[in-house]
């Protein structure tokens, strides 16, 4: 039985057998059989087909810098960042941040960094301070001024006069003092028809959070309101409801007692109340507005008294203060008026 080869051996097996045949000659007496190795129809040639991504052109690298805050901007909040207006500083920042939110990092780093410096700026201060009142002496750290100008009075008397004061204040860790003098005076044909003088001393002692005790010790003279010396003693418990660069509001409140020596009527001691409320507002730079109230209620006189001033600063230690004071006695000395005002005009030295 002959041995047939499948036809897709064919080929590789004819290739490779034909040296053979070529070289050797077939063994004598035996015949070869060429139906075996038969070649059969070339197969033909199929297509190729190679599958390939679609190119793309490469994007160049360009070696840049990391984008950074425009020079103009920044520029804007440095120079909004060397002084000490935080208000203005803050506003800068929101501007910057609305225009420029691709660097919104950098500029609250920028911001954080400017509040960093005034907090160490302010602490700094408060520890020097700290330090320069605890080395202090008893007649250092005193603030104050004097004033002297002119006056028009109404109520027992109706004139023009001389007017001057003083305050001193000086401000502790705990311990505040005041001191504060007035003096109105008038003569007409030689005949005095003003002699007014206050003098008055207050400390305070900050206990927690604004809280404080205080003590008041006050001696007035004004004979034509119909009394040659009263004395005021008081203490009590006040309260400071606003404190701030610009603007100040405090209250008072205690026990008082007044010793009066009347012209013409015997003397007298008055057991009362004592209000008080002390304001002052700093309208910008040069302008300040200030407001002292008080308020001496008993059952036998009561006493009520304003004082409003304006001062305009005109150099860095001299000012025009523009002021009126109102007084009410409930229960005045015989043959006096119950109201009397004093409008002035006068020239403060501060020191």
């Amino acid at each position: 039985m002959p041995f047939r080869f499948r036809s897709s051996l064919v080929l590789p097996l004819v290739v490779l057998s034909v040296p053979a045949f070529a070289q050797d000659e077939p063994p004598e007496g035996r015949a070869v059989d060429w139906d075996v190795i038969a070649m059969p129809d070339p197969i033909p040639p199929r297509p190729v087909f190679v599958s390939l991504p679609t190119f793309v052109e490469p994007i160049p690298f360009v070696d840049a810098d990391r984008p950074t805050l425009p020079r103009n901007v920044r520029a804007m909040l440095e120079e909004s960042m060397k002084g000490e207006e935080d208000a203005e500083v803050d506003a800068v920042v929101k501007f910057a941040i609305k225009v420029q939110p691709w660097f919104k990092d950098e500029i609250r780093g920028m911001h954080k960094s400017y509040r960093d410096r005034r907090a160490a700026e302010e602490r700094a201060k408060f520890e020097a301070k700290q330090r320069r009142i605890r080395q202090a002496g008893i007649l250092q750290l005193w603030k104050g001024q004097i004033d002297l100008g002119g006056f028009r009075n109404t109520g027992n008397t109706s004139n023009f006069g001389v007017t001057g004061g003083f305050k001193a204040d000086r401000q502790g860790i705990k311990w505040q003092h005041t001191i504060t003098a007035t003096a109105n005076y008038q003569e007409t044909d030689s005949t005095v028809t003003t002699n007014k003088y206050l003098l008055a001393y207050q400390p305070r002692f900050t206990l927690h959070e604004g809280y404080f005790i205080y003590g008041r010790a006050q001696y007035e003279r004004d004979p034509i309101s119909g009394f040659e010396n009263r004395y005021s003693l008081s203490g009590g418990l006040g309260r400071r409801l606003i404190r701030t660069d610009r603007m100040t509001l405090s209250v008072e409140a205690g026990p008082a007692m007044r010793m009066i020596d009347y012209v013409d009527e015997p003397s007298e001691t008055q057991y009362s109340a004592l209000m008080s409320v002390d304001f002052a507002w700093k309208l910008n730079n040069t302008v300040k507005l200030s407001q002292v109230a008080s308020g001496y209620v008993s059952t036998e006189n009561n006493t009520f008294t304003s004082l409003t001033a304006l001062e305009t600063a005109m150099t860095k230690n001299l000012k025009l203060k523009l002021s009126y004071n109102f007084e009410h006695e409930t229960a005045p000395a015989a043959g006096t008026l119950k109201t009397d005002t004093i409008s002035s005009f006068s020239v403060v030295y501060g020191f």
